[in-house]
């Protein structure tokens, strides 16, 4: 293999558009989770203007483009999938046929250890390294909504029956309900990233925007556009302003679900609910083929989701020890964690600790704040 690495400001715009036609093309060459936007030159180059370390690795065959192997990497040669943490699709995007010796690659990189947390299907070299396979559902809308909301009457008609009556008591008790698919407006985004963080802290959950470079990701990426792909936020408005709100990803054919949040003095209206069946009668009118909802155990997915993609976790590593301390570190840590959240018998006690410690920790927020005004 040819492959040259580059940091993110060296890649150029030939490879750039190579990168992006490889994505618009993926549906037609038989590999659509390629097209997914958390493998788009854009993400990668947004994380690399937000987090050191980050690097791309260009494969070229008789001197053309055929594989992007977006990564970060410290000093040590310890590598991680791009924005590992908030990424919910990694992987390489290369064009159809090409395979990959998985090793040969990190050793052209400089990595000892390469760890994936969202490692989308159809990576061969990669997947005899998963430590496990999760799903992440999608709605599917490349039908249209009519089809879309049919089938989500044959499968859930209790939630579609129920959601779309708290949409019309909205209606009738709220003034001028309205959805704005794609807002522009910073001060809509700034209310979605306090819902959220407000929710992180309700339900005992680390707060991702009390990360400055999560808290500047989204914000560059809200200003991101280019062809074809986008940052998306969608809001739902109620009584002249925001009620729920979802920030995320576009490409052609793909939406990736990101950051949603709501007004919870809205709550009994289950705003959210409503945002996302108005988000994909949008995107299906926007020609999207399926928003993907993301891994995670969520009653809200269950209800929405067509079907489920399968993305993995687990590490690829060479006979380094750099690869070994890093596994031996990582390892237990992800074990555990998996372990509560796949076993109902453990994972509902622990969420039910987890919420009651978020309650005491927003208490002392509140308390805190009147004190000091």
């Amino acid at each position: 293999m040819d492959i040259t690495v580059y940091r993110p400001g060296e890649l150029n715009a030939a490879d750039r558009a190579a990168w992006t036609a490889l994505q618009s093309k993926a549906h037609l060459n038989g590999s659509p989770e390629l097209a997914n936007p958390f493998l788009s030159p854009e993400f990668a180059l947004a994380v690399g203007r937000c987090r050191r370390g980050v690097r791309i690795a260009v494969v070229r065959e008789d001197g053309e483009p055929a594989a992007f192997f977006p990564y970060q990497r410290t000093t040590a040669g310890v590598g991680r999938a791009v924005g590992l943490g908030v990424s919910d699709c990694q992987g390489v995007v290369h064009r159809p046929g090409f395979t990959w010796d998985a090793r040969e690659l990190l050793r052209a990189c400089g990595l000892a250890v390469w760890e994936f947390d969202h490692l989308t299907e159809g990576q061969t070299p990669f997947e005899p390294h998963a430590a496990g396979t999760y799903p992440s559902p999608v709605m599917d809308v490349d039908q249209g909504y009519e089809v879309y909301l049919t089938q989500l009457r044959a499968r859930s008609p209790k939630f579609t029956r129920t959601t779309l009556a708290k949409e019309r008591r909205l209606g009738r008790d709220a003034a001028d309900v309205r959805y704005v698919h794609d807002e522009r407006d910073p001060q809509a985004l700034r209310a979605l990233m306090a819902w959220k963080s407000a929710q992180y802290r309700r339900t005992g959950r680390s707060d991702r925007f009390a990360h400055p470079w999560i808290n500047r990701l989204a914000r560059q990426l809200f200003h991101t556009r280019s062809e074809p792909f986008a940052g998306i936020l969608s809001v739902l408005y109620a009584d002249g302003k925001p009620v729920a709100a979802h920030f995320g990803l576009r490409t052609e054919r793909v939406l990736a679900c990101w950051f949603p949040a709501y007004d919870t003095a809205y709550a009994k209206y289950s705003p959210g609910l409503i945002l996302h069946l108005r988000m994909a009668e949008a995107a299906a009118a926007d020609g999207i083929a399926y928003l993907d909802l993301g891994r995670g155990q969520k009653e809200y997915k269950d209800s929405l989701k067509t079907r489920e993609l399968a993305v993995s976790e687990g590490w690829v590593g060479r006979r380094h020890p750099v690869a070994l301390g890093h596994r031996a570190r990582r390892a237990p840590v992800r074990a555990l964690r998996n372990a509560v959240v796949g076993r109902p018998e453990l994972f509902e006690p622990a969420d039910k600790l987890l919420k009651r410690m978020g309650k005491i920790r927003s208490g002392r927020r509140i308390t805190d704040t009147t004190t000091k005004t």
